[in-house]
């Protein structure tokens, strides 16, 4: 069975923490439809033209192949907690997640509410996106004035699916949560099959939809720190702002500089021994995963 989401009021904010809502559209186009909100977890180390790519990607799946619509999009930037080479700290990431949604989308918005405390499960962060939506801001309507709420649902790269279908990496519970009470969009990756992992996770097929990438794109915050440390230009690999952004604040030179601090024990797992990467859901591939992609 799915875990109980959490109860109204029962969520840690950060200090000063406003969860924002400035492009959540707020009342349905096609009220046949059920209205939905994408939500990327990574590290966003630095996030690149391909982590915005992917809402697009889902967007028109969306449009092409169901019954959704999706009212709005969020970047969840993870929690220095989750320390890692190459995870500049949670300010810097979430400024820069802000510069390239501001600059390049009319949807989009970054959520930093799992950065800036202490490490979170991603059936959790789900949860919180669900309490400020449908609790807090009461969902959205119809323009006959009928209220709905609004389905959560998680945006990745075929990595995650990987590691979901392998045994020990996720908690079972965690699993249930995330794939039968929310669901998730997968865009293909290079590197990463999806068939196998996805017979691996049949239960939850109702609620795991596949994305074709028609245009191969393996772009990834690894190769770009690669690039910025070896005096490599990375512009027109990331949104210009965020460029302009690295250069002034001379990020990673090193990928030592800038990183948070260690996790505490423990809190780099999921829940009952699983440990995913989070890094992974918008990654490149299986391979590189290890290292990070996202």
């Amino acid at each position: 069975m799915s875990s109980p989401p959490k109860q109204p009021g029962s969520f840690d904010n950060p200090p000063n923490y406003v969860f924002p809502h400035h492009c959540l559209t707020r009342t349905l186009r096609d009220s046949r439809k059920t209205p939905v909100v994408l939500v990327a977890c990574g590290s966003f180390s630095p996030v690149t033209y391909l982590h915005l790519r992917m809402f697009e990607m889902a967007k028109d799946y969306v449009r092409q192949n169901t019954d959704f619509e999706i009212v709005g999009g969020y970047l969840s930037p993870v929690s220095d907690m989750y320390k890692k080479p190459g995870l500049l700290n949670a300010h810097h990431r979430v400024d820069m997640c802000s510069l390239a949604t501001e600059e390049s989308s009319n949807w989009l918005m970054v959520d930093s509410w799992e950065a800036f405390q202490a490490y979170q499960r991603t059936a959790v962060v789900l949860d919180h996106f669900d309490y400020e939506i449908n609790t807090v801001l009461g969902g959205v309507q119809t323009s006959d004035g009928e209220h709905r709420n609004v389905r959560v649902m998680l945006l990745a790269g075929s990595d995650l699916i990987a590691t979901m279908s392998e045994p020990g990496v996720w908690s079972p519970v965690d699993l249930e949560h995330i794939l039968g009470r929310y669901g998730t969009f997968i865009v293909e990756r290079a590197g990463a099959s999806m068939d196998q992992a996805t017979d691996n996770l049949a239960r939850w097929r109702h609620n795991i939809y596949l994305i074709s990438q028609l245009i191969q794109n393996d772009v990834s915050s690894t190769k770009v720190r690669l690039f910025l440390r070896r005096g490599l230009s990375v512009r027109y690999l990331l949104p210009t702002p965020v460029v302009d952004y690295i250069e002034q604040h001379g990020l990673y030179l090193d990928d030592a500089v800038g990183m948070g601090p260690s996790p505490e024990k423990g809190k780099e797992k999921e829940s009952s021994g699983s440990t995913p990467k989070k890094e992974i859901y918008l990654g490149n591939s299986v391979a590189g995963a290890a290292e990070e992609t996202s």
